[in-house]
């Protein structure tokens, strides 16, 4: 089991080339990936969603590229000849009018705005998309390394949490019995100061049976029993989980709301409310799993 929340960065210089990729991620109900490229690395917008998308299932993730070429061949000076021999022509014309010799040094002209431009040149695009891979193949474990540590931690906490939940339907499970019990000899004890001892049996059990029957929640402590160990069993697995123990917490909040509408307990009403106060940790917790 793993969380959604996690960071990673991997940083890789190799052949001239500099490239860092770092990673984070937050809950969020599906996969949802953010990320800006530099105009140089727009190409490999696919190679990250399919990156990312073939390690991760779910949470929002936010991936930052930073590169750098610090190739001898990375950059290039080109010249325009053209605008030079019009500012050739233009500083001789000036040199006519003024009366000055238009001999100009050579670095002079270098010196002339945009006459000489120093521009990138094309990437090698199979050479940065094969470094940036491994970088982000690089950030994503460190990334994931993180979401099986606080994992742990939410499959511990999740743990105590269903145990005490057990612990609740236990008391409950034992306290049931006894309610039916007790409301016979509450309504013995009326019907008797109402009738000066005289008691109409047949009446009395059919009184009975019809409270047994609208207080009865054996169903739903087995099916509450069911759903603590399909949780107890789902925090154990490797795949993602999330999904699957949100649906099972809400339908533990479920078989406990049923309980809490049929009591007509002190007890049972007590236990119900402290149920779902954990059942509501579990929620909030359930919520940041993969």
């Amino acid at each position: 089991m793993k969380s959604m929340t996690g960071y990673g960065r991997c940083h890789i210089e190799e052949d001239g080339r500099e490239m860092t990729v770092e990673v984070k991620s937050v809950n969020h109900r599906f996969l949802d990936i953010s990320y800006r490229l530099s105009r140089t690395l727009s190409f490999l917008d696919d190679a990250v969603r399919k990156g990312v998308g073939a390690r991760l299932s779910r949470g929002h993730v936010d991936v930052f590229v930073s590169y750098a070429n610090h190739r001898q061949d990375a950059k290039e000076v080109r010249v325009d000849t053209a605008l030079a021999v019009a500012y050739q022509k233009a500083l001789c014309e000036l040199a006519g009018a003024v009366g000055k010799n238009a001999d100009v040094p050579l670095t002079d002209y270098a010196r002339l705005p945009d006459v000489l431009t120093v521009q990138e040149k094309e990437e090698d695009q199979q050479a940065v998309r094969e470094l940036f891979e491994r970088a982000l193949c690089g950030a994503l474990d460190g990334l994931i390394v993180m979401r099986e540590q606080e994992g742990a931690r939410m499959r511990a906490d999740i743990l105590e949490k269903i145990a005490n939940i057990a612990s609740i339907r236990e008391r409950v499970l034992e306290r049931a019995p006894l309610v039916v019990e007790e409301y016979r000899d509450k309504l013995h004890q009326r019907i008797a100061a109402l009738t000066e001892g005289e008691i109409d049996e047949a009446r009395l059990i059919t009184e009975v049976a019809i409270f047994a029957d609208r207080a009865a929640i054996d169903e739903e402590l087995v099916r509450l029993l069911s759903h603590i160990a399909a949780i107890r069993e789902t925090v154990e697995l490797t795949e993602p989980v999330g999904r699957k123990l949100d649906f099972l917490v809400q339908e533990l909040n479920r078989e406990v709301n049923t309980i809490g509408s049929k009591a007509s307990d002190t007890m049972i009403a007590q236990a119900v409310v402290s149920a779902k106060g954990e059942i509501e940790k579990l929620r909030e917790q359930v919520q940041n799993v993969e």
